[in-house]
């Protein structure tokens, strides 16, 4: 009995889908669902329908609107030094050619190194008294003592001191995708454009970014979504604080559900988090990318 290649197509993604639908498809309705009640922490416990008023609490409390902006804020931060790093590292490599090989793989380190070891490592590297980067910079001259900045205890440049470990762990990988991206410029385009009298700035505004548009917003979306959702680099180095000053949406969500007792909250925090996050990603592909339309 012959089989038609759709039937065939469709028994090779049977597995995945069921997959996905298990593990990604249910938990998400349910997480959308428990939005709308109000749920006893305890297992059996009462399960009352309370509508969108979770989502009234969620947006009416300081705390979610503060983490929304500091998630906004650290994502910016991590994504734009990641893109800006991993481009001039790219184009780097590029220009070495085979004699980046070396220097590749070294690059590549960093990312295989799980989070929560980097997230600890760094809190090693900037905590109070004994950290040595305020010891290396007070050796230097730069600082008067090493605890003349409070890397992780001052509220005003926590967030981004938890970030710098962010920045350290993936930059590698935005450098790998945009240098694959740059494999598949053709080299005559480049050529052409230099003997024309174009030079470095042109080259990379008007050809090279234009060129790589769909992988800057695939890596972007990635990436951005990713640092959004930091967590274990966050819990491991300041557990939010101080004062709740580096304390992110996966972390108050976190804590609204283990900590708080309140599943039905989490989840409409949750939700809300996830449509802003589709937002962002849907914005970022139409306006980078933007598919369909011609330059």
């Amino acid at each position: 009995m012959r089989i038609s290649d759709r039937r065939f197509a469709l028994y090779l993604m049977t597995p995945a889908a069921l997959f996905l639908g298990v593990f990604v498809a249910y938990p998400l309705f349910r997480l959308i669902a428990d939005s709308f009640y109000k749920i006893s922490p305890i297992a059996g416990g009462p399960r009352d329908f309370v509508g969108f008023q979770n989502y009234v609490t969620a947006f009416a409390s300081e705390a979610f609107m503060g983490a929304g902006w500091r998630t906004l804020a650290y994502t910016v931060v991590v994504v734009t030094l990641e893109f800006a790093l991993g481009l001039g590292m790219a184009l780097l490599f590029t220009t070495l050619g085979r004699k980046s090989q070396i220097w590749r793989t070294v690059f590549l380190y960093p990312l295989m190194i799980a989070p929560i070891v980097a997230g600890l490592l760094w809190k090693f590297l900037m905590i109070d008294n004994f950290g040595l980067i305020g010891t290396l910079l007070h050796q230097a001259g730069i600082l008067s003592n090493p605890n003349q900045i409070g890397w992780l205890s001052d509220p005003n440049i926590v967030l981004f001191s938890v970030a710098v470990p962010d920045i350290w762990l993936t930059t590698s990988f935005m450098c790998l995708v945009l240098f694959a991206g740059l494999q598949n410029i053709p080299g005559d385009l480049i050529e052409a454009a230099r003997l024309d009298g174009a030079r470095a700035p042109a080259l990379l505004f008007q050809i090279i970014l234009p060129l790589l548009r769909p992988v800057i917003a695939v890596a972007l979306v990635v990436r951005g979504i990713d640092a959004a959702r930091a967590f274990d680099t966050i819990l491991i180095q300041t557990n939010g604080g101080p004062q709740s000053a580096s304390e992110t949406m996966s972390l108050l969500i976190y804590r609204t559900m283990i900590r708080f007792g309140d599943p039905g909250l989490a989840s409409a925090m949750g939700t809300i988090y996830l449509l802003a996050m589709l937002a962002v990603a849907f914005f970022a592909v139409a306006t980078i990318w933007r598919p369909g339309k011609d330059n």
